[in-house]
């Protein structure tokens, strides 16, 4: 079992629209940090994706999957769910987001002042 995600998984004050580098969506490279350490539910990717409308989160989600990123698992029973898992291909993008991260991190100052002298 996955520990819950964490609800201030991201600052909510981070300017993710200056993120020059982008894997699809903007909420992409978010849901797949979010899936990282394994399968979730629709609802528990709403947690720390608080500011997301569940018709984007789907949007965004199907987007993946179409991609090859994300797999969608139904879970038969009587306790019937869905859940949303990386592919090995999803998997690999992990480092990549990684390094975007440190770099955005590292020229954030950057970003905005170009950004501002427009």
């Amino acid at each position: 079992m996955t520990q819950p995600l964490d609800p201030e998984m991201f600052d909510p004050v981070c300017p993710s629209g200056l993120m020059p580098i982008r894997i699809g969506d903007k909420w992409a490279g978010m849901i797949i940090q979010c899936l990282e350490e394994g399968p979730r539910r629709f609802s528990e990717l709403l947690v720390p994706l608080r500011t997301i409308t569940p018709k984007v989160l789907t949007k965004s989600l199907r987007a993946l999957e179409r991609d090859g990123f994300v797999v969608r698992t139904v879970h038969a029973g009587p306790a019937r769910h869905v859940d949303y898992g990386l592919t090995p291909l999803g998997r690999s993008l992990l480092g990549l987001l990684d390094a975007a991260r440190a770099w955005a991190e590292t020229h954030m100052d950057e970003l905005i002042d170009a950004r501002e002298n427009q």
